[in-house]
């Protein structure tokens, strides 16, 4: 199998024009017998359609764009607890300063927000218009609460894997669990490590 070889420019050719590749990257020419002509097409359309099918973000889950280049944003961690009232902010008190950014996302390089629209998740404290922070490279373990992709669509939902078989727990009793068929194929887009509420 050699790759083509290019052909030299002709007057008048603009750059760009032509037919666009199937899939947007360089081809290499090879023999195939003719018998397995029509398998390999179809198999090269079926790849095809399918680098085209991204998951669609439901109406219930917003992405929200991080910044590039984040500043550093530290604010007094006091060394007390609340319970009746508010300590003097005193540097006595002060205990260390916290980076907002490193708490909520220390693994910034593989973490994304999403804003929730709904009520399904709200017995494990995921509210309408709450902020998820989501690492994506945590491993999805049993019983944690993740975004998954199901038949191209993304969910919250709470991981459940027992005897062979997988779930997607709702956290409302008005909701319905979603269980897996056999033919479905269960991709996870990342664990929900924090969420952002407003009071």
């Amino acid at each position: 199998m050699e790759p083509s070889t290019p052909n030299k420019a002709h007057g008048g050719k603009r750059p760009g024009s032509g037919r666009k590749a199937k899939f947007g990257e360089p081809t290499t020419l090879m023999r195939v017998p003719e018998s397995a002509k029509p398998v390999v097409i179809d198999f090269l359309n079926e790849l095809a359609q399918k680098r085209q099918v991204e998951p669609k973000w439901p109406s219930h889950l917003t992405p929200v764009k991080l910044c590039e280049n984040p500043t550093s944003f530290k604010v007094p961690l006091f060394n007390h607890t609340i319970r009746a009232g508010f300590p003097s902010p005193a540097d006595d008190y002060v205990a260390e300063s916290l980076d907002l950014n490193e708490h909520l996302m220390p693994r910034k390089e593989a973490s994304y927000l999403l804003t929730v629209s709904g009520e399904s998740m709200i017995g494990v404290g995921i509210h309408d218009g709450d902020i998820l922070v989501v690492d994506r490279s945590l491993t999805p373990v049993n019983g944690k609460v993740v975004i998954a992709i199901l038949d191209g669509q993304f969910t919250v939902k709470t991981l459940e894997k027992k005897r062979g078989k997988i779930r997607l727990l709702p956290a409302n009793p008005e909701f319905k669990p979603i269980e897996l068929k056999d033919e479905q194929e269960l991709q996870v887009w990342g664990v929900v490590t924090k969420v952002i509420h407003s009071l």
